[in-house]
């Protein structure tokens, strides 16, 4: 059976879908992630919203058969949820909402939880749409209408949910009819070819792509990729990776001294065939002795829904719920402040929290300072009062990250500048794998279901707990981080001492 989320894993790597089809024990399933579980929990919470807006639906089973929304059609009726087709070369699909029309033809309706029609490669909400209409057509269903009900980025939430404001209904009619014959042939040939018996498996449609665009079996048909690969140059685009794969480079050492590279992607191969970390430790004395004491190094926890639950909140806007905050003095002097929330609320007691604790002085650091900085712009909107306190913190932001971009580059953080790849190769010592929390997408579900499932089980003081360490770790490993450079740096000061005495 081919199903809709099968043809777009097939466009993106057809490979990947025969193994998944017909070697499934060979197939790398990794964890189901939390975020993917979030995206789909999303899509639900969306669906029943749009339900609501043809109050004459007929929902039928959750798992119904084919047989079953035959039988259902048969007794007449003006508008479906979740109605199964198939056709007769296995393709199989269940339709978000299908209403029929006066004149016996069909509206089909794809519901989506974001905040719009998606066409690049990994969400094609135009192909998704297609392949509905293509399995409502072999099934003798004619369908002249097609939309792609969405959220509203610029709802914002006032009392009850509006849901003429919430939703956009998108009409894609004449999209869809210029992509379908296209499609059409793309689904029969992904029909076939799941279906074959064997396939050369010594790589897979990849092996031209980015790493971010890598299929999850992508290991498995490639194995002669080494550890330290060409795809781990940091922000390496897709062309690169061509140009590499045709002279048959697959290793960072191996890439030819004359092939074209930013500075900092040199520097990154410089790393490697060094074998050590190239470290500007001049510049990055400079950095470290501009910024202004205190310190305050600053790191917030956010939860965000597809469908926002309370006022004043936009779909899918983050809404701060824990902050931690490490202080360190002119003296060198360290305080640590955290606040977490109890419930579901725009943040008014954390931003006065934070205000008490830090006052506006010196200087805040975080790690990709952009998030932040997005919250407290948020923040001011939600809280007028305390504009000047976060606006301070905004013009006083300093980016931690931005000094492992080009002066602190390291091969062994794989070509990425995120905390979880450069603490372990730094401090070691300092690890998130024996945490109850271990990153933000569960940070945000396990404090999202303790405020809001009247069912939750876990000991919340335990769970406060987790969370609380979680964030703690995030801005104290900050603060090391810290330290560490400016040990680096005072080293190169130590021996720049000797030598001149020398």
């Amino acid at each position: 059976m081919l199903t809709k989320t099968d043809f777009i894993q097939y466009l993106n790597c057809l490979e990947s879908l025969w193994l998944l089809k017909n070697q499934p024990d060979d197939y790398p399933n990794g964890e189901f992630s939390l975020f993917l579980q979030k995206l789909i929990e999303e899509g639900y919470e969306v669906e029943e919203q749009a339900q609501k807006l043809f109050p004459h639906g007929i929902e039928l089973p959750e798992f119904g058969t084919p047989k079953d929304t035959q039988k259902i059609l048969q007794n007449g009726g003006l508008c479906f949820f979740q109605a199964a087709f198939e056709t007769n070369i296995g393709v199989f699909a269940r339709v978000d909402i299908l209403e029929h029309l006066p004149n016996n033809t069909w509206h089909l309706y794809e519901v989506k939880s974001s905040t719009s029609v998606k066409t690049d490669k990994k969400h094609n909400h135009l192909k998704d749409a297609c392949f509905q209409k293509y399995v409502l057509e072999q099934n003798g269903l004619s369908v002249s209408n097609v939309s792609i009900i969405h959220l509203n980025k610029e709802y914002v939430r006032n009392g009850e949910i509006d849901l003429e404001q919430l939703l956009n209904i998108e009409d894609v009619t004449e999209k869809i009819r210029g992509l379908y014959s296209e499609v059409s042939i793309e689904i029969e040939q992904a029909a076939h070819y799941i279906n074959q018996k064997s396939i050369d498996t010594s790589q897979c449609s990849c092996r031209l792509n980015t790493r971010s665009n890598h299929c999850d079996s992508f290991s498995f048909f490639n194995t002669e990729i080494p550890e330290f690969s060409i795809y781990e140059i940091g922000n390496i685009r897709a062309n690169k990776i061509q140009d590499l794969n045709n002279e048959g480079v697959l290793s960072i050492g191996e890439i030819p001294n004359n092939f074209k590279l930013n500075a900092k992607q040199e520097l990154q191969i410089e790393s490697f065939r060094h074998r050590k970390p190239i470290i500007e430790k001049a510049r990055i004395a400079k950095i470290l002795s501009s910024l202004e004491f205190p310190l305050h190094f600053i790191d917030y926890e956010t939860y965000a829904s597809a469908v926002p639950k309370i006022d004043g909140v936009r779909p899918h806007q983050h809404i701060p719920f824990q902050v931690s905050i490490h202080t360190i003095q002119s003296d060198g002097s360290i305080e640590h402040f955290e606040f977490l929330a109890h419930e579901l609320e725009i943040p008014t007691q954390m931003v006065q929290f934070m205000s008490d604790s830090t006052g506006t002085i010196g200087t805040f650091i975080s790690w990709h300072k952009s998030f932040e900085m997005g919250r407290n712009k948020d923040m001011i909107e939600w809280l007028p009062q305390y504009q000047e306190y976060l606006e301070f913190m905004n013009s006083n932001m300093f980016d931690l990250e931005d000094i492992f971009k080009s002066e602190y580059v390291d091969y062994r953080f794989h070509g990425s500048t995120s905390i979880k790849k450069v603490l372990p190769v730094l401090l070691p010592e300092l690890s998130y794998d024996d945490l109850g929390v271990q990153n933000g997408t569960m940070a945000l579900d396990l404090w999202g279901r303790m405020v809001l499932d009247k069912n939750f089980k876990e000991d919340k003081a335990q769970v406060r707990a987790a969370l609380l360490e979680y964030c703690k770790l995030d801005t104290w490993a900050m603060v090391m981080l810290f330290k560490k450079l400016k040990e680096t740096t005072k080293k190169r000061k130590i021996q720049h001492g000797i030598q001149s005495r020398k």
